[in-house]
Parts: structure tokens; sequence; C-alpha cells
């Protein structure tokens, strides 16, 4: 998730301010940055007893919590906090952050820089299909306490769990400004509480702190063998969520989030992962449920009201995630544009997509309705956690090695031993396609497949307007030797190509025989980098009262034509936008014969270039002073 939205969920500023204090951000970030990981002892060690494990025999506990304890520990404090947080794109993270910080390391190795944006790519996708699993069952694992507390209420877990998420995908686009700033206290409270709990279980049966000793989890594997293999599919359960604590440094800072994960986080999971092995050492047969076993029967319902209340929090951190995943993807022009509304005046990261919501939620209560419990869901679950960590972790490396300049006999030893252990959890969940983790895969081919195709639509439509285009230098060269009748105002032409005369342009000469008296030669670029930092716009005179401008946004920016020409004014070219008309052409794609892409590929592309947002709304451009002209494109 980019930093902003989920600062914009915790009722947060853009940046973080220096002046506020350690504990009030780590606060904050709790509630945004751990959602997900702090619900995941719901249902992992559920799981990794459940029909897809072992048998929860004292030495397969043991086992199981050593796993546990160092996957936490080395995947999330030594993976993710000491190294993967230090490849930060101007302070900001995320999978598309990292791949545009890969891509600008691989400039000149266009090779490799095609399998980065392949791997990054994979790891959005995969990660579009968590945010699909997230709410599904972490509501779902929520929920299903009330099997516990009332028996006969166990038929009205799905239709309860589909009530709450049709209310939480109803309020989205009204924004969570208002009640984000409980998100924190309310994480807060929540992983105190299964600490405590997990402390008042592990009291009880203290043994079970051996599982500390990494022999554990070896003598695990040498004594179940492919059984303890496939289990790391359930153990990867407990790592749900760490993508985001690298995803969110551009709010709350590196400092706070690893201040919050070693202080408050970690050591409140590990007690309730112990806790409930405790218990299960006392009676294996809670198995089906160890986490509210833990808890008293007269704590039952509250406790089941608290966890649904996690719960809802970790999904609208998801949730809000694919929005700001699926903006930078556009913005990168790996998607094509979708509409944008910003939920809060004073939070420019607070955002809402209505198509990627409609999306979301029928394939979010699919999930629901199709698995039908936590535990069928946990078997597709991991697939998709899994394999966005490996991207993540091959993204990383390039930076160290290209960018950092890291020295080979750093990064190979590293390299071998991340790529191990996230091979080894993708390779685990790999064995439960046909239990459930197909489902994630083909969620994650779709997305993989809709931005490979637009992006190669994209450069397939540059090529043919580049091979059918006019160089703009000596059309105006022409144009100043033999003028046409010139009009008042000035007419800006939005174009792709600063370097060929733009269409509109060449037929507004065409059918309307005049030129304006000021022209502007309009491109809009995004950058590797998530903020324009220094120069917003940059302006070449050309002649005879034309110029172009180049326009500077980052990716993690909406981009927004009317700032960038007041940008202008301070650099002497003031633009009056009610003298100002902007003429842009749009293209009509269809299928054509055209090498480049499969037919089907070509029919998708013209599809969704048909469906696309206009960029001239895209770019909130006023559609009283725009002329459009169209024309028609076969690729």
């Amino acid at each position: 998730m980019r930093a902003d939205d989920r600062a914009a969920v915790a009722g947060q500023p853009h940046r973080a301010n220096a002046q506020q204090a350690l504990p009030v951000l780590a606060v904050a970030a709790l509630g945004i940055v751990f959602g997900d990981i702090a619900t995941s002892p719901l249902y992992a060690l559920q799981e990794a007893f459940g029909a897809h494990g072992v048998r929860p025999t004292g030495a397969n506990v043991l086992g199981i919590l050593s796993l546990t304890f160092w996957s936490l520990v080395g995947v999330v404090s030594l993976k993710y906090v000491l190294f993967i947080m230090r490849a930060h794109n101007k302070g900001e993270g995320g999978i598309m952050a990292l791949l545009a910080l890969a891509q600008g390391a691989l400039r000149r190795q266009p090779r490799l820089r095609w399998w980065a944006v392949m791997a990054g790519l994979a790891g959005a996708a995969l990660f579009f299909g968590d945010s699909v699993i997230t709410p599904a069952i972490s509501v779902l694992s929520a929920v299903e306490g009330l099997k516990l507390a009332a028996p006969g209420l166990a038929s009205w877990v799905v239709p309860l769990s589909v009530l709450i998420l049709l209310g939480l995908f109803a309020l989205q686009r009204f924004g969570t400004a208002r009640v984000g700033g409980l998100f924190g206290p309310v994480m807060l409270v929540w992983l105190l509480v299964i600490g405590v709990l997990g402390l008042a279980s592990l009291l009880q049966r203290p043994e079970v702190l051996a599982a500390l000793s990494p022999h554990h989890a070896v003598e695990f594997f040498l004594r179940n063998g492919f059984a303890g293999f496939t289990t790391l599919g359930a153990t990867v359960l407990v790592l749900t969520g760490a993508e985001a604590l690298y995803a969110d440094m551009g709010h709350f800072g590196a400092r706070p989030i690893r201040w919050a994960w070693s202080t408050v986080a970690l050591p409140c999971l590990l007690l309730s992962y112990f806790g409930q092995g405790a218990l299960l050492l006392a009676d294996p047969s809670a198995a089906a449920g160890p986490f509210y076993r833990m808890v008293p029967g007269w704590a039952l319902l509250p406790m089941i009201g608290l966890a649904t209340l996690a719960t809802v929090i970790a999904s609208q951190a998801v949730i809000s995630g694919a929005y700001s995943m699926i903006r930078e993807g556009m913005q990168l022009g790996y998607l094509p544009r979708m509409r944008v509304l910003q939920t809060s005046s004073q939070m420019r990261g607070q955002i809402y997509l209505p198509a990627v919501n409609a999306i979301l939620l029928v394939l979010v209560l699919a999930a629901v309705l199709g698995f039908r419990s936590s535990s069928a869901l946990a078997a597709s679950f991991g697939i998709a956690v899994s394999g966005t960590m490996l991207m993540t972790t091959i993204l990383a490396l390039i930076v160290a090695r290209r960018l950092w300049q890291w020295p080979l006999a750093v990064v190979v030893p590293l390299a071998a031993v991340l790529l191990t252990i996230d091979l080894a959890f993708v390779g685990a969940n790999l064995m439960k396609l046909g239990s459930g983790g197909w489902f994630p895969l083909v969620l994650g081919i779709a997305a993989f497949t809709v931005m490979v195709t637009w992006r190669r639509g994209r450069e397939l439509l540059a090529a043919h307007i580049r091979a059918q285009g006019v160089p703009l230098e000596p059309c105006i060269a022409s144009l100043v030797a033999h003028p046409p009748t010139r009009v008042p105002g000035t007419a800006l032409f939005l174009t792709t190509e600063p370097t060929l005369a733009p269409q509109a342009l060449l037929h507004n000469l065409k059918h309307n025989k005049v030129l304006h008296e000021r022209n502007a030669i309009l491109t809009v670029e995004v950058l590797d980098e998530p903020y324009a930092d220094g120069q917003r716009v940059h302006i070449e005179p050309l002649g005879g009262e034309f110029y172009r401008i180049h326009a500077r946004f980052g990716f993690a920016e909406d981009p927004d034509i009317p700032a960038a020409l007041d940008a202008c004014a301070v650099r002497g070219l003031g633009f009056d936008l009610m003298e100002t008309t902007f003429f842009t052409s749009r293209e009509n794609i269809i299928a054509g014969d055209r090498t480049g892409m499969a037919a089907w590929r070509d029919r998708l592309f013209a599809y969704m270039a048909r469906n696309a947002m206009p960029a001239t709304a895209f770019f909130r451009i006023p559609d009283n002073r725009l002329i459009e002209i169209g024309r028609r494109v076969a690729l």
C-alpha cells in the first residue's frame, strides 16, 4: 500500500512531522501497518494442525512453534526490517515503488530490466489476489468464534461475514478519515489482549518455550519428511502483512515502524502463538480452533467483537492498498486510466476507485461464498503471500547489486539464503493448488495479463503514431514561413510524443485552416520516483509563439494539468484558462492484422482502451475548454 493512502486511513497528515513523538507515530502505525499480520493468530496455527497440516503431538507443536518464531524473526525482523526497508524510493516503499527503483538501476540493461518488470508485475498481481483473500479470511476467522460461543449459530457465520463485508465496501466511497484515528488504539488493544491471553496460557505450560531452540524446527522436518515441508504452506500464514512494514515507510518513517514491531507487535504475536502452543500441549483436541479456546467463557463474545473490529481494520488497510497500487500502476503505464476520487480535502492520499471497489467486492464475496470457512481459504492464502515476498526479494537484490553496488561476495550468500526461504514457502504452497491455491493464482494471472497487455498495447500504439508522425520543429518552421490565419487566444495540444506535431494540431489546420496566436505542446511525464521534487514544468520556446512544455509528476501523485500551468506562470508563461483551448486526439483502437500481440490480446487492449477514462478527465482538464479529435487506429 502506498504510504499516503495508509496515512489517510490513519487520519494522519501526508508526511510524518518530525516533532511528533515516536510513541504517537508507532501507535498510528499499529493500526495501518500491522493490521494484517496482527490478525494472523486467528487462523495460522489452526491451519498448521488442520486438514493440510500435521497431528498436534507434543513434538509437532514444538516444531511448528519453532518455525513460527524463526519465521517472524528471520523473515520479518531481519529480511524486511533490516534489509528490504533500506530499499526505499525517496522514502516510499511497496512493490511498485521498488519496481520503479529497480528499473532505474537497470536503465542501461534492457534485458535485465525486462525481467525486473516481469517480477514486479507478478508481485503486484499476487498482491491483488492478497487484497481479495485478506478481507474474506480475516472476517470469516473472526466470526467463526460464534461456533464456540453458540454452536447453534454456526449456520450464520457466512451470512454475517457477507453483511460485514457489504458494509465495509459500501463505506469506501466516504473515506475513513473520521474513524481512522481509532485504528491505532484499537489495534494496540487487540495486540495487548492477545498477548495477555497467550501469556496466561503459556504460564500453564512454560515448557513450550523450548521451541525457541531451532533444533526443534530441524527435527520437525526430519521427523515428518514431505508432510513437514507441505506444512510450510501454513507456517507462511504467520507472515501475512509483512509487506506493509516496507510499504508504509513514506508516511511513518522506518524508525516508528521498527519500534512498533520490536516493542509491541512482535512480543504480543509471539505470546499469542506460544500460548496457543501451550494449550495444544495440554489439550491436542483444541487444534480445531486454538485461538478462541484460550479465551475464558465470560470473555468469548466480547473477544469475537474485538476480533471482528480488528479484522475489519486489517481489511480496510488492504483495500486501500489495492487502490494505491492500482493508481501507481496507472501512472507508470501498466493499467488503463480509471476514475480516482479524493475522499478527503485535507489528506490527498485518501482515494476511492469505484471500478476497483466493485471488482474487489464481487471477488471477495465469491471467495466467502465459495470457500465458506477460513480453513478452506487458508490453503489459497499462502501462495499469494509467499509469491509477493519472493518477487520483493528479487527486486531488492537487484537494487542491492546494481544501485547500491554491493559486492557479489555479499549479495550471493544473501540471495542464497533469502531465495531458499522464499522458494521453500512458494513450493509448499504450490502443493495446495488443488485445494484452493488455484484461486489467487487465477486472480494473479488475470491481473498480470491485463498489465502486460496494456503496456505492450501502448508501446505498439506509440510506435504506430511515431511511424505516421510529422516532425514538430520543421512543421513549426513551415508555419512561421507561411503563416495561416491567426486567431486570438492560446491553444494547448496534449501529446505523448513531444518531437512530433500533435495530430490535433494538424487536423485543426487541415479542417479549420487557422492557428491560435500562442500554441503550447504539452507532454506529461511520469517519473520513476514517487514525487516530482524540484522543477514541476520545463518550458522550451520553439519560435513563432510556439512552446514545448514538459510537466513532471511522480508515480504517487495525481496529474493535474491546470496546476502545472499555474507553475508555468512563475517561469514567465502564464495561462488564462478562460482564454485557453485544450486540443487532444483520442484513438479508437480496433484489433487489426498487424503483428506484435496475439489477436485475443489485441481485442483485450482495444476493449480496455475504449473503456479507459479519457486522459482529459484524468488530467483534470475543464470540459468546457476542450476539443477532442478522434481517429481510428488498427493494431
